[in-house]
């Protein structure tokens, strides 16, 4: 190699490292402002991870403007960019609902890398337990220490979904290492002591034909 190709390798190399640590180092966004996250066009601002590596085109795709999501295969979309300290708040819906095909979850603080299923909490999105509290692939909280890994922090009284076919919505509060769920703006869970605290957002597919209407980031309430 002459010493002029040399210098230019070495260049590149420097401007990868570069373009890695810069990755690496991508900001956290704490929402000072109301956020759309769904554009209801499109999901080009979202990713995804599925359990075979399929084309989850067929899995995740966006009609009549709302995101739909066949269930299968396992797997999630997510957003692009990592979020701490917000609101998150969704409206979403169960198309249909069968014998263990019923399932799905609202995850936050999502940890890279990608697989199925990363470290997080899941809002779990099964019919009949939304507002149950998972802790996944090896995050913690105080509420759920001493438990079996598939154990979830149960909801606080009765199930507060909609029948199948309505919409529900679903309001996250992610405060520092604090999780708050309401669903149809009833309290249903908090845990605390969270060691995951801030990351992606995303939503499972994990069995159940079901729709996202809007999907949006609002600063904490003061």
């Amino acid at each position: 190699m002459t010493p002029f190709k040399q210098i230019v390798a070495m260049i590149a190399c420097f401007a990868a490292l570069a373009s890695l640590r810069a990755d690496d180092s991508a900001p956290i966004i704490v929402p000072h402002k109301h956020i759309e996250l769904f554009n209801g066009h499109n999901i080009a601002n979202w990713t995804t991870c599925m359990r075979t590596n399929s084309d989850s085109s067929g899995t995740w795709f966006v009609t009549n403007g709302v995101i739909h999501c066949t269930g299968q295969p396992p797997g999630y979309l997510r957003t692009l960019a990592s979020y701490s300290d917000y609101k998150l708040f969704v409206i979403w819906r169960f198309v249909k609902i069968a014998p263990k095909l019923d399932n799905t979850g609202i995850l936050v603080h999502m940890q890279s890398p990608d697989k199925v299923w990363p470290p997080c909490v899941q809002v779990q999105g099964k019919h009949d337990h939304q507002g149950d509290l998972f802790v996944m692939a090896g995050a913690e909280c105080k509420e759920h220490k001493g438990m079996d890994a598939n154990t979830p922090v149960v909801m606080h009284g009765e199930s507060s979904e909609e029948p199948v076919g309505e919409w529900n919505t679903s309001e996250t509060l992610c405060s520092g290492a604090t999780v708050t769920a309401y669903i149809n703006g009833k309290l249903m869970n908090t845990i605390t002591e969270c060691t995951v605290s801030n990351g992606f957002i995303g939503f499972q597919s994990e069995g159940a034909d079901m729709e996202i209407k809007q999907v949006s980031l609002d600063p904490l309430p003061k």
